[in-house]
This record gives structure tokens, C-alpha cells and sequence, in this order.
């Protein structure tokens, strides 16, 4: 199986969502792993396993507010969605005011009207 070094901002959706579901509460010391790369660079990171590969995620401290505020976010882009298609439907079952204009010629008391 492929195993793949890669920053967490480089996620795919799907695989930043296994990430949070496999840490819902943050990673341990356990859950580390210590890579040495060939230029003697010592690099941490947490393993997502998915189908196709190994993910090996690199730690930063940007990561641990990522997974935290993962969720939140995900809820906020659901919720603007939500509105941006509420606020459509709303423009689409609203017929066109210009339909309804009075006609400036009409004459409401002359026409029976009132």
C-alpha cells in the first residue's frame, strides 16, 4: 500500500474527514509517528488509512485547530448553502412584481373598480 507524506491543508475532503473521525478528540503521543527524511529532517505526523493509500499527515500546531475546528466549519458552509438555495426558491415561487404594475392610464373609480 502507497504510503503518502502530505500536509493537512493538502487534503482531499474525504480523506480530511476520515483524519477527524479517526482523532474526534485531538492525537496523542501515541498516535505519533517520527519520520527521519533522507536530509536528516525530522518530520511528525499522525496515519490516515484509507482504500487506496496510507496518509501520513504532518503535524504543525495549525493541525490540532484544524481538527477542532473542522466540524464548525463544515456546519457554517452547510448552513450558507442552506441559504443561498432557501433565498432561490424563495426568488423563484415569487412571481415578477412587474406583472402586477398598474397600468397608469387606468382610472380605478372610472373603470368600476372602487
Amino acid at each position: 500500500m502507497k504510503r503518502i507524506l502530505i500536509d493537512y491543508k493538502k487534503l482531499s475532503h474525504d480523506v480530511a474527514a476520515r483524519l477527524i473521525d479517526s482523532y474526534p478528540y485531538g492525537y496523542g503521543d501515541e498516535d505519533i509517528i517520527v519520520l527521519k527524511k533522507p536530509n536528516g529532517e525530522i518530520v511528525e505526523a499522525v496515519e490516515v488509512r484509507t482504500e487506496e493509500a496510507i496518509y501520513l499527515v504532518k503535524i504543525s500546531k495549525s493541525l490540532s485547530n484544524f481538527i477542532s475546528n473542522f466540524e464548525e466549519n463544515i456546519e457554517k458552509e452547510l448552513d450558507k448553502k442552506v441559504d443561498k438555495e432557501i433565498a432561490l426558491a424563495q426568488d423563484e415561487s415569487h412571481p415578477d412584481h412587474s406583472e402586477f404594475e398598474a397600468d397608469p392610464d387606468s382610472n380605478p373609480e372610472k373603470d368600476g373598480l372602487l
